[in-house]
């Protein structure tokens, strides 16, 4: 991937630098990197950042860098991708397939497939996923296929434009067709995976509209939006105001009609950090969810 900037005659740009970190938002660590490996240009030729520019000049800098990701092993596996171009790939992600390898899931989480992915397309990078689910929730997983979209991808998540919108069916029927519940969460004492509501936690804001009721079967489909990422904030928030997740042992009780929480990463939507334009990626419902709602 390649970057070019053509300075204008209204630019207040008086360096590469300028241009690099004020245009491009360029990292002070990623600027290093590209210096040390002669990554950066003007009008097509190796430069220094310090290089003045002038109207018409053509600021470059070159993401093609080949990295060590023998950390992870590549493993063929079916991907589900939603979407894909050099900035980023879009993955719609099963239950039952943690993001990350770990101890117990070495070879068989996301990571892998994807790994083994960019090997058969000659891709030579590390793994950067954006937005992390667990492994028993379905849905859209975002990974950068650089350093630069990473920054910029993550960015956005800090400052809130970074749009994530889930379904998930939860117990009971709601008071409320919809409402905002801004509870902090934090980590449970002596546990290393439970969180829970707790007034010195972290900020935690979840909106919910309910989409339909089983009034048989009681159980309500709401969309969430998150306008923070805790860890298990759904789940968390759901258990709080008395409405678990359909199938959730960890914050409710098991599901004759589910074995997995019910909670699906919908909807994503961001600024691609190349062109600028809006982007919006939607991940159909698996099976197991999508026979539950009528």
């Amino acid at each position: 991937m390649r970057l070019d900037y053509i300075i204008k005659s209204n630019d207040a740009y008086s360096t590469v630098k300028e241009v690099l970190k004020a245009y491009f938002r360029v990292s002070d660590r990623l600027l290093l990197k590209l210096k040390k490996s002669n990554k950066i240009l003007l009008n097509d030729t190796i430069t220094n950042v310090n290089s003045v520019v002038h109207v018409n000049d053509k600021v470059s800098f070159i993401l093609d860098f080949v990295e060590d990701n023998s950390n992870i092993v590549g493993t063929k596996m079916k991907l589900n991708i939603i979407y894909e171009d050099d900035s980023y790939i879009v993955l719609n992600k099963p239950a039952g397939i943690p993001v990350h390898p770990s101890m117990d899931h070495y070879t068989d989480s996301l990571s892998n497939g994807l790994k083994y992915y960019f090997e058969t397309i000659g891709l030579k990078r590390k793994l950067r996923p954006i937005n992390r689910l667990d492994k028993n929730t379905s849905g859209l997983v975002i990974f950068a296929k650089n350093e630069y979209i990473q920054e910029a991808l993550v960015k956005q998540m800090k400052d809130n434009s970074f749009y994530k919108e889930y379904i998930a069916i939860c117990e009971g029927k709601f008071d409320k067709e919809s409402d905002i519940i801004n509870a902090p969460i934090k980590r449970k004492e002596n546990s290393i995976i439970e969180r829970c509501v707790n007034i010195n936690g972290d900020y935690a804001i979840t909106k919910y509209e309910v989409l339909q009721y089983n009034q048989n079967d009681n159980y309500s489909v709401i969309k969430c939006i998150l306008e923070t990422g805790r860890t298990h904030q759904i789940r968390v928030h759901m258990q709080f105001i008395g409405h678990p997740i359909l199938g959730d042992t960890l914050y409710g009780n098991s599901s004759n009609f589910i074995n997995r929480q019910a909670l699906h990463s919908y909807i994503i939507s961001f600024n691609h950090p190349i062109n600028k334009n809006k982007v919006t990626y939607m991940a159909p419902l698996f099976d197991d969810m999508n026979n539950l709602i009528k």
